[in-house]
């Protein structure tokens, strides 16, 4: 995502323009799975088992865009409903709708765990709201010996208002796993793990509010910036994160056969 390739910055109107028009299009995009409520797209070579485009959209009633969005940004309720990932915090902060975080998720088994840290922007745009990220390098937190470090070229959230108390989620993801994956881990991630991980979100926008009334109710600094007491981040910081310059590693061989139960869940 980062312009020319080397520089880090922080996305403005066009960005969200831009990622805004894929999430809404059909076009150059194969449907992959359709199926109670949730559909998934790909866009890119089938074979290349490596840099796919992912997009997922669920209808979630009963849950309206600004509880989603809510959700989304809080990292301490993730906890709660996020079993694939081990970690999460933030780093530092940019600007008032812009920060630097770290995220590590737990890969099905018997892959190895990868690691991401991102530059992170959001944007409310009317009852619409978007959060988009793409991999940087900060100093202070290079690579780790027990995750691979993958590279988010542009991941992000659309949530459209749908109706009175209801709203719609597009999810789109290009990621780097720095990894030649197995072909069953490409099929596996269109067909189980993103329908799986939209109707989880989903359920979470359904147990936020009640959640969040004994959790600090007030505090929401992904609305009212005044309460962000993070560290500031300058851009000069931060490098742009190349997936040429990690660790690549060979995950081809490997038998899914060893898949765990719960990667399996639809």
């Amino acid at each position: 995502m980062s312009r020319g390739g080397e520089m880090v910055y922080i996305p403005d109107d066009s960005d969200f323009s831009s990622f805004r028009d894929q999430c809404e299009s059909l076009e150059g995009w194969h449907c992959r799975y359709n199926k109670a409520g949730v559909t998934v797209w790909s866009q890119g070579q089938e074979e290349s088992c490596t840099v796919q485009k992912i997009k997922t959209c669920i209808s979630c009633k009963d849950v309206p865009a600004e509880t989603l969005y809510d959700v989304l940004h809080d990292t301490h309720y993730r906890k709660k409903w996020d079993s694939n990932m081990i970690e999460t915090y933030d780093i530092g902060r940019l600007t008032v709708n812009a920060d630097v975080g770290y995220y590590s998720w737990k890969c099905p088994s018997p892959l190895k765990n990868r690691d991401f840290v991102t530059l992170r922007s959001w944007l409310p745009l009317g009852n619409d709201y978007m959060i988009i990220n793409y991999s940087v390098k900060h100093p202070k937190y290079p690579p780790r010996k027990d995750f691979v470090r993958a590279v988010s070229l542009q991941t992000g959230y659309l949530i459209k208002a749908n109706g009175a108390g209801a709203c719609i989620l597009y999810y789109l993801t290009q990621v780097d796993p720095r990894g030649s994956l197995p072909k069953w881990v490409v099929n596996r991630v269109s067909q189980f793990v993103a329908p799986k991980a939209m109707k989880k979100i989903y359920k979470a926008g359904l147990k936020y509010p009640e959640w969040k009334r004994k959790h600090d109710p007030g505090y929401k600094p992904w609305v009212y910036p005044e309460q962000n007491t993070l560290p500031s981040v300058s851009l000069a910081e931060l490098s742009v994160q190349h997936a040429d310059s990690l660790e690549n590693i060979d995950e081809t061989g490997l038998p899914e056969d060893h898949l765990s139960t719960s990667d399996h869940e639809a």
